[in-house]
């Protein structure tokens, strides 16, 4: 369980979050959506220790985050994948998952790729290329394996199919999908396309301003008729 309790936080004196909560639970998948400019990766930022918390707590399991540096927070079982720069471009894609298994022993990490890479077989192919000449699909694939070899309790995502073609969004989802409900992984998706991300999500949460503007189940977002029309560019068909 991912809680997080009345955080206010931002960067350095710039509060961008006010009494903002969200609990995630294993084996469910928590959306986050809201308007440009809401807060949404300010919130991930805020759990994975790359922000000021000026108030409140987040907790996983029971065991406080809130203060600890990232690495520590990493160690912890937590992944964080921005949006942009979550691969090392100019190493290889081999180099790329050495860097992301520092806490791996060498005896796991073998086992742990070939599980990984099950998922994502076609990276088999891509082991000794420079992470520069693959396709942004390609690159996310890479960024996913990299969380996954380090075996996380909770994976956060932002946005992780921005920029990404039709085909690769759809097993990006359908891979992060995966994970929550085959391998009961705890995950937080920011996603830019709130009505497909709100039809496979099991919770959701409206941020709007820097707060919580609505709480509850993806579905019951997604069929609101005021708050889906008004921040999300969703219509909802009339009863």
């Amino acid at each position: 369980m991912l809680k997080v309790d009345n955080i206010s936080s931002g960067y350095g004196k710039l509060q961008i979050l006010t009494d903002v909560s969200l609990e995630a639970s294993p084996g469910e998948l928590t959306i986050i959506v809201g308007p440009n400019g809401s807060g949404k990766s300010t919130l991930l930022k805020s759990i994975a220790g790359l922000t000021n918390i000026y108030k409140g707590s987040v907790a996983m399991d029971g065991k406080t985050l809130s203060g600890h540096p990232p690495y520590i927070i990493a160690r912890s079982g937590l992944a964080y994948l921005p949006q942009t720069d979550s691969v090392f471009t100019q190493l290889s894609v081999t180099e790329n998952f050495k860097m992301a298994a520092y806490t791996v022993s060498r005896a796991d990490f073998q086992s742990r790729l070939n599980a990984s890479l099950d998922i994502f077989p076609q990276l088999r192919s891509y082991l000794t290329s420079k992470v520069v000449n693959l396709s942004g699909g390609e690159r996310q694939m890479v960024a996913m394996t990299m969380a996954l070899l380090r075996n996380p309790k909770v994976i956060m995502f932002d946005e992780p199919t921005a920029n990404l073609s039709p085909k690769y969004a759809t097993q990006v989802l359908k891979v992060i999908q995966t994970l929550a409900k085959e391998r009961g992984l705890t995950i937080v998706l920011v996603e830019q396309n709130a009505k497909r991300a709100l039809e496979v999500g099991d919770k959701a949460y409206l941020l709007v301003g820097g707060r919580n503007a609505f709480k509850g189940s993806a579905k019951e977002l997604l069929s609101h008729q005021e708050l889906a029309k008004l921040y999300l560019g969703v219509k909802v068909a009339s009863a």
